[in-house]
């Protein structure tokens, strides 16, 4: 399993094919997002152990949205069973993965304070006079550069994840293979990448406008249009060649898609 070399128009692609499989479905899609951010909030807001289950369980939630891609592009229909598909098939894995990530941001978080993150609170807290400009200099170049490390860190660690989750329900990969891939996907595609990330940073600004209904279109195409990025970069061996080339939704005629 290899990564593809796209082109940069591919990141446009990836967005309108993802607006098509949501036009398959559109009000199905509204509900299957709502019932997503509950079920994410429900669970955040359990005391002390709420927000790192939803680390834990954030790939198996996304597996389930990714399933009724799947369905849609295998000509089949987008039903509400499939947002649970996460936890009947590679739970253990799909978790698992939610565990690495959950470390690797308190790893990002730690070796940011230990850069410089807390200078600035430590002299604030300090006896230190507080009015010396260079004292104030060096505690915010010193957040700085943390802020800096942490966002090329926070970066690797959303390359590794993004493509992760589909790489092990669909293809049965192990955690630390799939990330690696997705990471891979990513250096290998960083114009079409640029172009998809860009589009979506106007799009999000749009969609925010009319008091934020917008998001009820663009939070499943977000959505849709990864699982279009999967498959364009990742064919045609998925979910162990279960799924012929040819249901590649870049394979088909426009008219039929």
């Amino acid at each position: 399993m290899e990564p593809q070399r796209l082109q940069a128009g591919r990141g446009w692609e990836w967005i309108k094919q993802g607006y098509k499989l949501f036009m398959q479905a559109p009000l199905l899609w509204v509900v299957m997002m709502m019932i997503c951010l509950a079920a994410i909030i429900a669970i955040a807001v359990i005391p002390f152990i709420g927000q790192p289950l939803v680390s834990l369980l954030t790939p198996v939630i996304v597996v389930g949205v990714m399933a009724g891609c799947r369905a849609l592009h295998n000509g089949e229909e987008l039903e509400l069973p499939q947002l649970f598909s996460g936890f009947h098939k590679h739970t253990s894995p799909l978790v698992t993965l939610g565990g690495i990530t959950l470390i690797s941001q308190y790893l990002i978080l730690g070796v940011m304070m230990l850069v410089g993150g807390g200078a600035l609170v430590s002299i604030l807290m300090s006896s230190t006079d507080v009015s010396d400009p260079t004292i104030i200099a060096k505690g915010i170049a010193g957040a700085g550069l943390a802020v800096l490390i942490g966002a090329v860190l926070f970066s690797v660690l959303l390359m590794a994840t993004q493509f992760a989750p589909m790489i092990i329900y669909f293809n049965n990969a192990p955690p630390v293979a799939a990330m690696k891939l997705s990471i891979s996907a990513f250096t290998h595609n960083v114009a079409p990448m640029l172009v998809y990330s860009v589009t979506f940073v106007f799009l999000a600004i749009l969609a925010s406008l009319p008091m934020f209904l917008g998001w009820l279109v663009l939070l499943p195409v977000i959505f849709t249009s990864m699982y279009a990025a999967f498959i364009d970069i990742f064919p045609p061996i998925r979910e162990a060649a279960a799924v012929p080339v040819a249901n590649d939704i870049f394979s088909r005629d426009e008219s039929h898609f």
